[in-house]
């Protein structure tokens, strides 16, 4: 194994094309330099498949060779999953650090977790990442132990390191479990509430750090590179109408997430998956932000998100020209997009529009008369509605004007209604 600096790593990419679905390299440079790499050399090539042994051919093999000992490279960033024994075979061959795409991602996350619940998840993806890249990590060591005092159950240093890794993944997931249960009460409770809440998804690097900001006052952090926010925030956004909202920033998305991240940040993503609108950021200035949407969409179904509502966000569009703020409307006049600048905050009053309508369509105004003894269907209206008007007669009902959401109208089954309004 070998040591990784500190910082100022010089990195060697390497990235290859394929017939099949192939990664983006200027996405590539933009995770070295999140992770803190300096990138010094690009290696490119085509392939049919990748090699068995190296993913490389041989030949490019010893062209990566001269170009880690020219521009004396720290480590040798693939913008590729590499199997453990093509990491481990690289390694011995160019005798430098070699992390593929996942372990990139991996790490740039292990430099942004901040939480407790953050660096818990990303310290979980890394063990089972590093699970599967035990083998032969430990030959410069004996691999039995023995000797007098030594002697025991025979267990070899891989078979030690698996097992304390095992007995870390349980804890950790224990761990997890416990925070998942407070987040959920938290959930519950804005339920109970009934303030909707908005999740801000998107491809990483879209601006929804900045929209968030822009939306709730927030001061959470903000940089032009990948995943530069990786902890779940969660604050209260007033519309103009006065309507109430717990807006939710989550993690940026990008495409061939790596598993591990997925299933660790599953959680994490709930805020998502049990939103009642999602706010899909999209990089208006990106060229293939077509295919941006289409993987976050793919990651939206995979942890079971595709059904929410979704109002798309294209953000940026003061790098565009000719593009003014507006709100694309589909057949029923409903929103469906809206062109905004978070930076700038041209548009910000259309997105508040926007929503606005969206969550107006599940409400209604009604006028009705509660009777003296009624006192108890007061209070559940006083918790659940918005009492616009109130009159107290002289017999003591009283005569509301209350704006509420549809799927409370049960709440009125034993109430005179004089008339609906909306």
């Amino acid at each position: 194994m070998f040591e990784r600096p500190d910082a100022g790593e010089r990195a060697v990419l390497v990235h290859l094309t394929f017939q099949a679905d192939s990664e983006d390299l200027f996405e590539l440079k933009e995770l070295a330099k999140s992770a803190g790499a300096e990138p010094v050399f690009v290696l490119t090539g085509n392939r049919r498949s990748p090699d068995p042994k190296y993913f490389i051919g041989t030949g490019k093999l010893d062209e990566l060779k001269a170009a880690v000992a020219s521009y004396e490279a720290d480590c040798v960033l693939f913008n590729h999953p590499l199997s453990p024994s093509q990491e481990r075979n690289l390694e011995q061959a160019l005798e430098v650090r070699v992390v593929d795409r996942n372990g990139l991602i991996l790490d740039i996350f292990a430099q942004r977790a901040q939480t407790f619940e953050g660096k818990l998840q990303v310290e979980l993806a890394q063990l089972k990442h590093l699970s599967t890249r035990l083998i032969r990590g430990w030959t410069h060591l004996e691999r039995q132990k023995g000797g007098i005092g030594l002697r025991g159950p025979g267990e070899t240093q891989l078979e030690t390191d698996r097992r304390l890794i095992g007995v870390r993944i349980d804890l950790i997931q224990r761990r997890l479990e416990k925070v998942e249960k407070q987040r959920h009460q938290g959930r519950s409770k804005r339920k109970k509430a009934e303030v909707p809440t908005v999740s801000l998804v998107g491809y990483t690097n879209a601006g929804k750090s900045t929209l968030f900001n822009r939306l709730t006052g927030a001061d959470i952090y903000v940089a032009d590179q990948l995943f530069a926010t990786l902890d779940p925030t969660l604050r209260l956004c007033a519309l103009h109408d006065g309507t109430q909202l717990v807006l939710a920033d989550t993690v940026g998305f990008i495409r061939h997430l790596p598993h591990e991240l997925v299933a660790a940040f599953r959680s994490t993503l709930q805020e998502a998956s049990e939103a009642d609108l999602l706010l899909h950021v999209i990089d208006a200035n990106s060229e293939d932000r077509d295919e941006k949407i289409t993987q976050v969409n793919h990651v939206l179904k995979e942890i079971s998100a595709d059904k929410i509502p979704q109002l798309q966000v294209f953000n940026k569009i003061d790098g565009l020209e000719n593009v003014e703020p507006h709100i694309d409307r589909d057949e029923h006049g409903k929103p469906q997009r809206v062109w905004i600048s978070a930076q700038t905050g041209a548009g910000i009053d259309l997105l508040y529009q926007a929503l606005a309508e969206l969550f107006a369509n599940t409400k209604t105004t009604i006028n009705c008369r509660l009777l003296a003894h009624q006192g108890d269907v007061y209070a559940k209206l006083f918790v659940f509605t918005k009492i616009l008007t109130e009159h107290v007669n002289d017999d003591g009902s009283r005569d509301l004007t209350i704006e509420m959401d549809k799927k409370h109208l049960g709440l009125l089954k034993t109430v005179q209604i004089k008339s609906e309004l909306i």
